[in-house]
């Protein structure tokens, strides 16, 4: 059977209890009635699982005790940046949710000229921690133990004027996509890592994408069906993982 696994927010030691997180405390001892006992695994983010086992439930309160470490590496060798537009809605929940299970390493949320979602400091801060815990919820679900990393949306222009877009490492392709791109154009192979910028509901405008161009991103097609934000950005990450990281076919 397989044990529930469950990040908690700090350094994991053998031998020692810790309290779980509100929120899945409250579903280990409400949803799937949790007794002392019950087997979990525990990671901290660091890129190791601990055998965890539940100490005491008390209401909605849940203790675990920490066993033996071990490293376990799911991630992937092709470091990818995802600088996604946010959409309106919810969609931005599903787009965290699904990058982080294809692999992602760092997701970058953007604001550009057509966007429709506006946002003050608040709500940018409200917005980040909710997406932080979208990506929590998606580790302790695929397996990784490495949380990718969740940026603050700030303006697309701050993003392209940034050390971030700017300082990539060497081998790193930068893309963005762009539907209306001549389909023959054959876009430089990343070695090591690449960043890929998906538009809002109206794409990209002009301004955008030669200030994308400025910054070293080649335009990049993904067929000839116009896609939404959210189908975009899962599309561009299977093909990235697909063609250069691990989900590449494995025969028995």
């Amino acid at each position: 059977m397989r044990l529930t696994r469950v990040h908690v927010d700090a350094a994991l030691t053998p031998g020692t209890i810790v309290e779980l997180p509100r929120e899945t405390a409250s579903h280990l001892a409400k949803v799937l009635r949790a007794r002392s006992g019950d087997q979990l695994v525990l990671f901290s983010g660091d890129g190791r699982e601990y055998a965890g086992a539940v100490e005491s439930v008390r209401g909605s309160r849940v203790t675990a005790s920490v066993g033996d470490g071990s490293d376990v590496d799911r991630e992937s060798p092709f470091s990818i940046t995802l600088v996604q537009c946010v959409p309106r809605g919810d969609r931005m929940d599903f787009i965290v949710q699904k990058a982080t299970e294809l692999g992602v390493t760092r997701i970058v949320p953007v604001l550009s000229q057509r966007s429709v979602v506006r946002l003050d400091v608040a709500q940018a801060a409200s917005k980040t921690a909710h997406w932080r815990a979208v990506v929590v919820n998606a580790c302790e679900q695929c397996g990784r133990n490495r949380l990718p990393v969740i940026e603050a949306p700030a303006p697309l222009v701050e993003y392209l004027g940034s050390s971030a877009a700017a300082g990539a490492a060497p081998g790193t392709a930068r893309f963005v996509l762009e539907p209306d791109v001549e389909a023959a154009a054959a876009p430089r192979a990343p070695e090591t890592a690449a960043q890929i910028a998906v538009g809002p509901e109206g794409g990209f405008g002009d301004e955008e994408l030669d200030a994308f161009r400025l910054a070293g991103f080649q335009r990049l097609r993904l067929g000839p069906r116009i896609l939404r934000a959210e189908t975009a950005a899962i599309a561009a990450l299977t093909w990235l993982q697909t063609r250069f990281g691990d989900m590449r076919a494995v025969q028995a």
